[in-house]
């Protein structure tokens, strides 16, 4: 492996680390307060009629982990799920770019 590719990794390595990191750690530290359009329907008077999402029952709902009692436990566990879900749908978006490039690439040389 060539020095770059090495420092390459090492660096991608070291953010996901980092946000891994950030978020099942710093989301214990978020505010806890309602985000902008919550905090602007509730000046506006119709914050009432807000319905619950369709995901509302879901395991991560509301930055938390179902099951978890621990609130810091909870988040944070939510925060790296979440992390390693985006990482997993990018990084198969890659992969199927890459492969999509590298078959164009074989076509055009035939």
């Amino acid at each position: 492996m060539t020095a770059p590719r090495r420092r390459t990794r090492a660096f991608l390595l070291a953010g996901i680390l980092i946000a891994l990191l950030i978020a099942g750690v710093g989301s214990y530290y978020a505010n806890s307060s309602p985000d902008g359009l919550e905090a602007t329907a509730a000046e506006q008077g119709f914050d009432s009629t807000a319905r619950d999402s369709a995901t509302a029952g879901s395991p991560l709902a509301d930055y938390a982990t179902a099951g978890i009692d621990s609130a810091r436990l909870s988040g944070g566990l939510a925060g790296v799920v979440g992390v390693l879900l985006v990482l997993a749908l990018a990084g198969g978006l890659v992969i199927a770019v890459r492969r999509r490039d590298d078959r164009a690439a074989v076509a055009t040389h035939d």
